[in-house]
């Protein structure tokens, strides 16, 4: 086994805090999308907090991008083969991508449905839509089907952590420790 450079402290640390609030997300996102609560201020609790940690990962992401310009990941092992690479490259590509639009199109379906948004009911962020229910229901729908990319991407990257740590036993989880 090759030894493996780490990524940056701060890269890590910013990884690791994407995936806790992915872990709160995620789950809220779904509990309130198929198990819609019966108790209506609940239900604007749990909006509340999905929409709030949505717009603490779009930062997140804005801060997870200058970082990587300032401290590149490591490279990856030389006896990696060239399509693992192009996958890995690709779903970090569509991972970033998706976590910096979902909380946009989140918003802005939240403000075509007619909703202000206040990050944890302290911070208000002004409307830039008015409701428009036609509006409402495409970008509700382009926020679903990125979530359902979103969670596919993640799949496939944890596929990958299995493959390095149990197939290859390459060291590369490692980086990210």
């Amino acid at each position: 086994m090759t030894p493996v450079s780490r990524y940056a402290a701060s890269s890590r640390w910013l990884h690791w805090l994407a995936v806790l609030l992915l872990l709160v997300i995620i789950p809220v996102g779904i509990w309130i999308g198929f198990f819609e609560p019966a108790d209506e201020a609940f239900k604007m609790r749990l909006y509340n907090v999905h929409e709030s940690l949505g717009v603490l990962m779009f930062l997140l992401v804005l801060v997870r991008i200058v970082n990587r310009r300032l401290n590149p990941p490591p490279p990856l092992p030389v006896d990696m083969p060239g399509w693992m690479r192009t996958a890995a490259h690709a779903n970090h590509i569509a991972l970033y991508v998706l976590l910096f639009l979902m909380p946009m199109i989140g918003f802005l379906a939240t403000n075509a449905w007619g909703f202000p948004l206040s990050v944890f009911n302290v911070l208000p962020i002004p409307s830039p839509l008015g409701k428009d229910e036609a509006i409402a229901k495409v970008l509700s729908f382009l926020h679903l089907c990125g979530a359902i990319a979103i969670v596919l991407l993640i799949l496939a990257h944890l596929a990958g952590v299995v493959n390095h740590v149990f197939i290859r036993r390459d060291g590369l989880l490692r980086r990210m420790l």
